[in-house]
């Protein structure tokens, strides 16, 4: 057995004796690298953050910022990561390190009080100083005087001339998953549209040019428990069936949670998060299919807006460093009914593809749930890609109803597509999470508006049958009732964003 190893801030180390469930974050911090702090262990507050060299979309490299209290260190069997110190440069030995661009203006424009979250903002900001398609915009930045807080945004790559973008083309959706509390962010916010572009001698800078780590199979063997990974889907399909008990990761931001918070260990992991056949976006005629392993920002980028409802999709749903990570396969593999992508991919009418040892079967997503956190798929069986048919639908929205306007769990989550022409309703479409055992389609509420006008006569009959869809719940994020409401809202909402009111 080849000894899982990991680059950390370009020193190579073992991982063992770290036992396989181990984070990055407690890897780090037992070797001193103390920059990385445990905040929520959750992956909500981002003072873990750090970057992991990953396939670039438009150079060999990125830079990707991650949160280490998820990932299990021997998910990066050979990887590379840089920490908070890493990013700082020793000209000459026994000097001290100059500090790197990003640490220089979070100094001096007083971007750090207590300290505590500093490192982890660093870290997200350097992934941004290093986004190769970040340009500057003369006009951006303006209204400086604007609310600038952990969670802003509403776009993952824009550069748009607006306050949440700087005159650098500094992208403050990048720090949507880290959170201060007592400095405040203006400060960071102010470092953030400061810093200017790489030199050409930036170490990091130049890493970008160059391919990141191959992904290597692993199998790391601690304590009678185990951390898979294999090198192709064919491979790790036999090993399902040879293990059905084991755990699948990939992002690890839903099982990463469990082993922190619940104290959940796996006698068996398998990483399925660097398979090749797992990691494909094609456009076919008819279709696209989209690899259940692709991290949701390689999704979102890779798409540019070209489905648009999985574009308004990407920016609430958790925050960009749970982006980084995040698979769609892993969050429709949770069977979760307050996931975000379910209700969005039952208004595409997605399917899943499934493998197991056997083959490949097509599963529409509507008949995918059957229970909560239960579905079709059977042990030894894993999503290999979800395919979203075309053409689309060309009225679509996503409403998303949290107590936080982003990085939060939904409390109601709504998707529309609608095919309206010549002023009819022709077909409608409508995902719901967060209102039943699972989610589900609004069938009823389509049927009030198919073959019927858009109007607000029809949008106020067919609301009112939106309210009643599912089975709500109260608990601590909402009423039954207020949840009811927001559904028919939503549809309210959807008619007077796309249509003047047209008198019934």
């Amino acid at each position: 057995m080849v000894t899982a190893r990991i680059t950390v801030n370009g020193k190579e180390a073992p991982i063992a004796p770290a036992a396989p469930h181990t984070t990055v974050l407690d890897f780090l911090r037992e070797r001193g690298l103390t920059g990385t702090k445990e905040g929520c262990a959750e992956g909500e507050c981002g003072a873990c953050s750090v970057l992991v060299a990953r396939p670039g979309v438009n150079k060999p490299t990125d830079w990707v910022p991650v949160n280490a209290c998820l990932v299990p260190v021997a998910a990066l069997d050979g990887q590379e990561i840089v920490t908070s110190e890493g990013l700082a440069t020793v000209e000459a030995p026994g000097t001290p390190p100059v500090l790197h661009p990003v640490q220089e203006e979070m100094a001096v424009r007083g971007g750090s009080q207590c300290g505590y979250c500093t490192p982890g903002f660093v870290c997200s900001m350097a992934a941004e100083y290093y986004r190769p398609d970040r340009c500057a915009h003369a006009d951006a930045g303006a209204g400086a005087g604007a609310e600038a807080t952990g969670g802003v945004g509403t776009s993952g790559t824009g550069d748009g001339g607006d306050a949440e973008h700087g005159p650098n083309g500094f992208d403050l959706h990048a720090l949507s998953g880290n959170l201060c509390r007592c400095t405040g962010y203006r400060p960071i916010r102010d470092a953030a549209f400061a810093v200017g572009t790489p030199t050409d001698d930036d170490p990091l800078a130049r890493r970008r040019e160059q391919d990141p780590p191959a992904p290597v199979a692993t199998e790391y063997r601690q304590d009678d428990r185990a951390f898979l990974r294999r090198s192709t889907l064919a491979e790790t399909l036999r090993l399902l069936r040879e293990r059905p008990d084991a755990v699948v990761v990939a992002g690890s931001t839903d099982w990463g949670v469990e082993v922190n918070i619940r104290s959940r260990r796996a006698d068996c992991v398998v990483a399925v998060d660097r398979l090749p056949e797992l990691r494909e976006l094609r456009v076919e005629s008819d279709h696209v299919e989209i690899g259940a392993a692709l991290t949701l920002t390689e999704i979102e980028r890779r798409l540019d807006g070209s489905v648009p409802l999985l574009a308004q999709l990407f920016p609430q749903f958790a925050s960009r460093l749970i982006r980084n990570g995040a698979t769609l396969g892993g969050n429709l593999g949770t069977g979760s009914p307050i996931g975000d992508s379910p209700p969005v991919l039952l208004a595409l009418e997605a399917s899943l593809v499934l493998a197991d040892a056997d083959g490949e079967r097509e599963v529409p997503l509507a008949e995918y749930f059957t229970g909560y956190r239960q579905s079709v798929r059977r042990p030894g069986e894993l999503i290999r890609a979800v395919r979203v048919p075309l053409p689309l639908s060309p009225v679509t929205a996503f409403h998303k109803i949290a107590k936080r306007r982003f990085d939060d769990i939904s409390s109601v989550a709504v998707a529309f597509a609608l095919d309206v022409e010549d002023g009819t309703v022709r077909k409608a479409r409508i995902g719901l999470g967060g209102v039943a055992a699972t989610p589900v389609r609004a069938l009823a509420t389509e049927a009030a508006l198919e073959g019927r006008p858009w109007t607000s006569g029809t949008a106020e009959a067919a609301a009112e049958v939106l309210r009643g869809e599912g089975t709500p719940m109260s608990d601590h994020r909402a009423s039954a009732g207020y949840r009811a409401a927001m559904l028919g809202q939503s549809l309210l909402k959807l008619y007077a964003q796309t249509t003047e009111a047209v008198p019934s």
